[in-house]
Parts: structure tokens; C-alpha cells; sequence
């Protein structure tokens, strides 16, 4: 009987992973989409005392220059897909490696001043309740290869 359920279970997870759907993404007013009240979503547009929150990314570059730095380390990692590729946003798909569920990650070259751009980020997963910090760290590993 436990095993049973164990396995409705197991095949319930991987349907959910199966069934994700194209959340609303994009620059809206000058704004990237908010984060869903789930703690599986960070974006450095979210209020400071959010705790989904993430500080932007700074790059010493060129908006031009640091849109190339992030296509460099999006074409570096693994099973990544760069979905929308415009001049300030690029919108790219993560897919996890067992369950493939698929994150979404969105860059918005804001402001280029005095030799820096900065750079708003958001990282979201599309199904489930908490994805244990996952799109945190990613996002502050792009963060670490950019500024090497």
C-alpha cells in the first residue's frame, strides 16, 4: 500500500514538471513581472525588506558590452535556452536535470552611468511552492562569472 502511494506520488511530481505553462514575463512600464507570493522567485525590483529581494547586478561596461557578458554565461551553462534576446532583456529558460522543470530568468539593462550599467535580475520557478534557494544561488553565480 505505501509503495503504492509512493508511486501515484512520484508520478504526480513529474506531471507537474510536465505541465508547466509560460508564465507572464517581460518589461512592462520599465518593470520586470513580480514575484508570486511563493518563496521560489527573486528579483532585485522586489522592495528591499522583500524577502525576495536580490540585489541588481553592476557591471564597469557598456550596456552593449555587459548584454554581451551575459550571453557569454548564459551560452556557458547547461541546459539553458535564451528565449528573448533583445538589446536590454533577455529572457532565458532553465531546465533542472531529473525533473526538467523549467525556471525562468529575465536580465533588464536599466541604467548605463558613469561607465556602469545595472542590471535588474529576476529568476523564477514555474511550478511548486519552494525550489530551496535554487534561483537565489543561481542568480548569485552569474552574478560571480560576470565579475570575474
Amino acid at each position: 500500500m505505501f509503495t503504492r502511494k509512493l508511486l501515484y506520488l512520484l508520478v504526480f511530481i513529474l506531471l507537474q514538471g510536465c505541465s508547466s505553462h509560460m508564465p507572464n514575463l517581460g518589461v512592462s512600464n520599465g518593470k520586470l513581472a513580480a514575484c508570486p507570493s511563493s518563496p521560489n522567485c527573486v528579483s532585485s525590483q522586489a522592495a528591499a525588506d522583500d524577502k525576495h529581494y536580490i540585489e541588481p547586478i553592476v557591471l564597469k561596461a557598456s550596456i552593449a558590452s555587459a548584454h554581451d557578458k551575459v550571453m557569454t554565461v548564459l551560452d556557458s551553462s547547461k541546459r539553458t535556452r535564451v528565449v528573448v534576446n533583445e538589446e536590454n532583456y533577455i529572457h532565458a529558460e532553465f531546465t533542472s536535470a531529473v525533473f526538467r522543470f523549467v525556471d525562468d530568468v529575465e536580465f533588464l539593462f536599466a541604467k548605463e552611468q558613469d561607465g556602469e550599467v545595472m542590471v535588474d535580475i529576476r529568476s523564477a520557478s514555474r511550478v511548486g511552492h519552494s525550489d530551496f534557494g535554487v534561483n537565489r544561488k543561481r542568480m548569485e553565480s552569474i552574478r560571480d562569472k560576470l565579475n570575474k
